[in-house]
């Protein structure tokens, strides 16, 4: 079974479960690898406004897009090799940072969303949903931490 395959089973669960947590954290990288560029300006805007969370997540403010994808890589990587719930604790700081450079940035910024035609979607609804996943993460870790993730 690839990973494909898991991701397509993880996308239903529960968001506050090891696999809704997995598929926050599988979107985070995808999201990282194919539009970088993308969450490094949200992460660049972001960071000054979130910068407890910014140290969390383990990004300086002025990151470019390797160290973006670099800090993503390690949050996963600490799923398996060291302790799963400060990488899930971690990957929850960033979804916030990201969650403030949205509100940050304006609503016409084409720049931010090539792939989305005239429209771009409404930044403070998607800032909202990361600052969702973002509690959702933060439940899973405190889960984990008591023994009690399933």
């Amino acid at each position: 079974m690839g990973l494909d395959t898991l991701a397509a089973l993880w996308s239903d669960a529960d968001p506050v479960s090891l696999p809704g947590a997995l598929w926050s954290l599988y979107l985070l990288r995808e999201w990282c690898q194919s539009q970088p560029d993308a969450v490094c300006r949200l992460w660049r805007a972001g960071a000054p406004r979130a910068a407890v969370d910014a140290v969390i997540a383990g990004c300086a403010a002025d990151a470019d897009e390797q160290d973006v994808r670099r800090t993503v890589d390690d949050i996963l990587a600490g799923i398996c090799e060291s302790d799963a719930a400060l990488a899930l604790d971690r990957a929850s700081a960033f979804y916030r940072v990201i969650a403030e450079g949205r509100r940050e940035r304006t609503a016409d910024d084409t720049v931010c969303w090539p792939d989305m035609g005239s429209r771009p979607p409404n930044p403070r609804h998607l800032a909202d949903r990361n600052d969702a996943t973002a509690a959702n993460l933060a439940a899973a870790a405190r889960l984990w931490r008591m023994g009690t993730l399933a």
